[in-house]
């Protein structure tokens, strides 16, 4: 397994680690994600230790904390071998500090989170969406006061704008707070808005980008196909409404030069799409999921090969979108070069 910095830390993360949304399984949408409990969670974290996957990810919004309390009694009695990562900011109740990044719910919910999993530390906590109603000093203030305390290691951030994710940098830099060093983002080959703002942010300002739905929400695993219906058993007739929309003709041209590809290789159509993200520039690790221990060994496969120039070329081609406004500032703006060296 490679390893490679988290950001401009000095953590060093796989380029794959585990996500444990399908751990627990209650609700509308992590009860279709899978329901896997202790048991099954061991055997799969067994797994992804023999692999060298060391980190495993988690929310306290993951099926009201259930994901939190299966991936803590999975890793019992092996703390000191994994890297825990879990993030909190979303609602998790009706109360009126039960969302958000205040002082107040920054700290109990770290409490919370780790009696939840088992542990006095957490090695990464990330925040979940930005909170506009709390100063980003107060944000800072109580993250600085969590890791001094030996509570958290590091700190990241989660669905943050660029603007958001500098601003808080820039008030870190000033105030001489905890930095975040890692970005929790939505990236694939059907999905690649963190391209135009937050990848050049994560080059210029050292933020890592953990990658999250690296298979566009289950679109990519080559049961999707131009002119055929969803497959009845898949995910994506209850989960997709909760996520970003993909435009259905550039799906399908993506997914045949997957295919094309993965006939060429024999890759499977999921490990081609996840190699691709582990060239992009800023990605530090992709996190994979799995229901069962069979796609988990499939999407392990995904590491310790390369596509090469020219299938990744393909790919680029098949999945390259239109840049938003304003075009001109985009590293990847052609007319531009001289001065923003294209991101490659």
């Amino acid at each position: 397994m490679e390893y490679r910095r988290l950001g401009s830390s000095g953590l060093k993360v796989p380029v794959l680690s585990f996500g444990a949304g399908t751990f627990g399984g209650k609700g509308p949408l992590f009860g279709a994600w899978g329901s896997t409990d202790a048991a099954e969670a061991r055997r799969l974290v067994d797994i992804c230790l023999e692999a060298g996957v060391n980190l495993f990810d988690t929310a306290d919004v993951y099926s009201d904390g259930a994901s939190e309390e299966v991936l803590g009694a999975a890793i019992k009695g092996r703390r000191d071998d994994v890297i825990l990562s879990t993030k909190l900011s979303l609602p998790v109740g009706d109360g009126p500090n039960a969302a958000g990044s205040s002082r107040s719910r920054l700290i109990s919910g770290v409490e919370k989170a780790l009696k939840r999993l088992g542990t006095d530390y957490i090695d990464l906590l990330q925040l979940h969406a930005f909170d506009a109603g709390t100063p980003v000093e107060e944000v800072l203030s109580t993250l600085d006061t969590l890791v001094k305390s030996g509570k958290l290691r590091y700190v990241g951030v989660s669905n943050f704008s660029g603007w958001q994710l500098m601003k808080s940098l820039a008030a870190a830099d000033r105030q001489g707070y905890p930095r975040y060093v890692a970005n929790q983002v939505y990236y694939s080959l059907v999905g690649r808005d963190y391209e135009w703002e937050l990848m050049p942010l994560g080059l210029d300002q050292g933020v890592g980008a953990l990658v999250w739905s690296p298979l566009g929400w289950g679109r990519l695993t080559g049961k999707i196909r131009r002119g055929e219906p969803w497959p009845e058993g898949s995910r994506l007739h209850d989960t997709a409404a909760f996520g970003p929309p993909v435009d259905e003709e550039k799906l399908y041209d993506v997914v045949e030069v997957l295919d094309a590809i993965a006939q060429e290789t024999g890759k499977t159509i999921p490990q081609i799409a996840i190699n691709w993200l582990l060239q992009r520039p800023t990605v530090s690790s992709v996190i994979i999921g799995a229901r069962n221990e069979e796609q988990l060994r499939q999407n392990l496969g995904a590491a310790g090969w390369s596509l090469t120039p020219e299938e990744v070329a393909r790919l680029d081609a098949a999945s390259v979108t239109t840049a938003p406004y304003p075009y001109f500032p985009y590293y990847r703006q052609e007319g531009f070069a001289r001065i923003n060296p294209p991101v490659v």
